[in-house]
Parts: C-alpha cells; structure tokens; sequence
C-alpha cells in the first residue's frame, strides 16, 4: 500500500471510529498504525489493546453516569478521608465495609455522630465502591425521601415509589434525625424499612443515637420497629471527634488569620 492509499485509508478509519463512537480507539490508533508498522507490534495485538482501551473507557464512562444517577450530594472516596483526624473511626471496620460484602449479605449500617464528623462523607463512599461494583445505590437524605413518599401517597402510587426505593441494592438515607418526622412519615419509613429488610442492604447517618429515635419519629412504638429492623443485622459505627467543618477555620484561627477577637463583628 502507497503513503498515500495509507494515509487515506487512515482518515477512513478515524472517520468510521468516530462515527461508531469509539472515541478510545480513535485516540490510540495513530501510535498502534506505526508500531504495527514499524515491527513492533502485530496486528492482533493491536487491535486486543485498543479495543482493551475502548472497553476501560466504556466501563469509567457507565460508572460515571451511575455515580450522577445514584444522587450523591458530592463524590468521594475513602482514599480522601483523614482517619488520623477522627481516631474514633475502626478503620479495619471500615475498609471491611468498602470490600461489599456486607450487600452479599443484606446487612446494613449505621453511621452514628455530631453534624460536620465525615459521615456522609464515609457513607458516599461506600456508594460509590458499591456503584464501581455496578450495583444499584440510591443516595437521599431523610426529609427528602419523607416527602417524597408523601407525595407517592397522595396521587396513589405509593407502592410504585416503595418499590423504587425498595429495589436499590443499597439505599442510603442521609440525616436521618435533622429534622422531626411525623406519624404519616414515620409510618411510611417503616414500610420502606420492612421492605428491604434482610433484601437488601441500607446505610443511615445519623446525629441522634437509635435509643432516642423515638424523639425522632414522635412515637415510640414506630422508632423501635424501624430500629429493630435496621439493627438486626448492621454495623454500627459511632463517631466522636470534631467537625471536619471547624477543621480549616481553628487552624485559621491559630494562625490568626481566623476568628475576630471578642468584641470584634
């Protein structure tokens, strides 16, 4: 073949990569046209690394767009946590938890702790391992997921959001005890919570210990058959040390570059 028959079957190939959105492919082949040319690499082995290459991109694309879907409020991982910061945290517990096999097994957990201590900070990034182990996970935090089981309620489709919510692998209810949830709420929790239980696995934040859940849900009864549901089979992790929010403006602070002194606005 001519440099010039070469270079235009070269521009076809592009032309047809792109237009089949092998976007991967397109970019690679450049290198894999000269080193096939030069010796240095047979054409089966050309192609079994592009298509490799095309196949990765596909997989971190689909991941990508699991991850938008699954609804977190901000995307991290547990390689971004500072456990040096909150001691408090079992970090072996916790690397356990991200190999996922607490969803082999149904279980759930329950992230215990102060406003601002990496709870949902840990909890998204067990989503996000769940979500690059294709499971489904649904992210949501406590009053949004009340709401919206209210609204199923009242147009008549509430069986239809439960089972939504219901089929997730992991469900993640975020700040659950922020904000009071009435009789109609709680009821409705505790049928979400009865659904999934022992089907599939669920992670709760929380700022209020679940003995004083009732103070949550405004009935006692309620609170203590959505805990016992959830605590059967779970993982508690309780969470003691400071807000990572304070973190950055007590060392500003210290520094003074922070705070005002007293008497100062």
């Amino acid at each position: 073949m001519s440099a010039r028959d070469e270079g235009g079957a070269y521009a076809r190939i592009r032309e047809n990569l792109s237009e089949l959105g092998l976007d991967a492919m397109a970019a690679g082949l450049p290198h894999w046209m000269s080193a096939v040319a030069a010796g240095e690499a047979d054409f089966a082995s050309a192609m079994l690394a592009m298509t490799s290459e095309e196949a990765e991109a596909k997989r971190r694309r689909g991941t990508d767009r699991k991850v938008r879907a699954a609804g977190f409020p901000f995307v991290k991982t547990l390689a971004d946590f500072d456990f040096s910061f909150q001691p408090s945290i079992p970090r072996a517990v916790v690397d356990d938890l991200a190999t996922l096999r607490f969803l082999d097994a149904a279980e759930n957990v329950v992230l215990v702790g102060s406003p601002g201590v990496g709870k949902t900070h840990i909890a998204v990034a067990l989503g996000v391992e769940a979500v690059r182990a294709r499971k489904e996970v649904r992210f949501t935090d406590c009053a949004a997921l009340v709401r919206d089981l209210k609204d199923a309620s009242s147009r008549g489709i509430l069986a239809k959001r439960l089972k939504y919510y219901a089929h997730a692998t992991l469900l993640i209810i975020d700040e659950l005890g922020y904000l009071d949830v009435d009789e109609e709420g709680a009821d409705l929790l505790f049928q979400l919570v009865s659904a999934r239980y022992e089907h599939r696995s669920t992670v709760i934040t929380t700022n209020v210990a679940v003995g004083l859940w009732a103070d949550v849900f405004g009935d006692a009864v309620t609170a203590a058959a959505i805990a016992d549901r959830v605590c059967h089979h779970c993982t508690m992790l309780k969470i003691t040390g400071r807000s990572y929010r304070m973190k950055d403006l007590l060392a500003e602070a210290a520094d003074g570059d922070g705070l005002p002194e007293r008497g100062q606005s």
